[in-house]
């Protein structure tokens, strides 16, 4: 039996399991944190858009709310729609929101600093192993120093790197200058795919080649798409890319 099939088939015995206990009255174990209680701490919503001012400030696309939103809720998705257990997904979409709040500090090893402020923020209300999880997702998402340590940490990387979108780019007058700007500028559409049946994990973009050619594309970020092969082999997946309709990784 594959890991698929097995965790398919353990979620919907603990969906059962759960529904019967709520009959009888009791409550099934859930996960210490929620992303809702997540996006209305405070202070994390501070350093969030304090990360993506000063990744302004340096000439980088969006890393703001939206980002981490959309990572949040992606990372989620690719772990329920391979029958990870409730938990695991939650941590996921917490670990995806907060991935760049690093950011507030530096852009150098912003992974590493990111897990220490929510190790500081979250400590006294998280509990150690799911806040550990969060911490290991966090630290090890950019492709520098970053490896798929496990389920959460490669549904992170796998949701911040599918994240290339014309809506990232800051200054569309300035594509011609900067080669990032000009790829997320030509991505017209983009959506990370995930067929639990066929083992797949495939990135669609639509991509403008009047703006950037695709080998542009990965000219700049074949070093991500490396990082997102390893991480859909952590979730025993395939990870394919197809642009305009063709399917060239």
């Amino acid at each position: 039996m594959s890991d698929r099939k097995a965790r398919r088939e353990a979620a919907e015995s603990g969906a059962k399991r759960d529904a019967a206990s709520r009959r009888e009255g009791a409550v099934p174990a859930e996960v210490s944190i929620t992303l809702e209680e997540v996006q209305e701490h405070p202070v994390l919503s501070a350093f969030i858009a304090q990360a993506d001012r000063q990744m302004d400030g340096m000439g980088f696309t969006e890393h703001g709310f939206r980002h981490a939103k959309l990572t949040g809720r992606i990372a989620y998705n690719v772990l329920d729609r391979l029958a990870y257990d409730a938990r695991t997904a939650t941590l996921g979409s917490v670990a995806g929101y907060l991935h760049d709040i690093g950011n507030c500090v530096s852009r150098t090893d912003h992974g590493q600093t990111g897990a220490v402020l929510v190790n500081h923020l979250l400590g006294d209300r998280v509990a150690a192993s799911d806040l550990a999880v969060v911490m290991g997702a966090i630290g090890n998402h950019e492709e520098q120093y970053g490896h798929a340590v496990g389920p959460v940490a490669a549904a992170v990387i796998l949701a911040d790197k599918s994240d290339v979108h014309r809506s990232r780019v800051r200054k569309a007058d300035q594509i011609e200058f900067d080669i990032h700007d000009r790829v997320n500028y030509a991505v017209e559409e983009s959506f990370l795919r995930v067929d639990s049946d066929a083992g797949t994990i495939t990135l669609e973009l639509t991509i403008d080649t009047s703006i950037s050619h695709v080998m542009e594309y990965f000219e700049i970020f074949l070093d991500r798409m490396a990082m997102c092969r390893r991480a859909a082999e952590e979730l025993d997946c395939r990870f394919r890319v197809v642009i305009n309709e063709t399917e060239v990784l």
